[in-house]
């Protein structure tokens, strides 16, 4: 990809939610709702504050957010979907724990 956001923006790609509910029923794409969970693919220099000073952001790229439902906005690039959203669009970095990690 050949794009470099601007100030305090993200760029993210959705990650799919799961086909299965837990109790192991399938779910159609029909039923689906956005995911709002998504990877952090690029990230901007950051904000200024009023005097000019350059606030960085505290995301960066691979990093697995949490954004709401109608945060940022829908672009294809290259084909492919990517959402555009301001860093106070995003609510919270997921961290995985070390236990899931070495189960993967």
């Amino acid at each position: 990809m050949k794009f470099r956001p601007l100030h305090d923006r993200v760029v993210v790609t959705r990650i799919d939610a799961e086909d299965r509910s837990k109790g192991g029923i399938i779910i159609p794409d029909t039923a689906k709702e956005k995911p709002s969970e998504g990877e952090v693919i690029a990230v901007g220099p950051g904000g200024r504050d009023e005097s000019g000073k350059l606030i960085p952001i505290d995301i960066k790229k691979g990093d697995r957010v949490l954004f709401g439902k109608w945060s940022g906005t829908e672009v294809k690039i290259d084909g492919v979907e990517y959402l555009i959203m301001k860093e106070s669009d995003i609510m919270g970095v997921i961290e995985e724990s070390v236990a899931r990690k070495k189960a993967a």
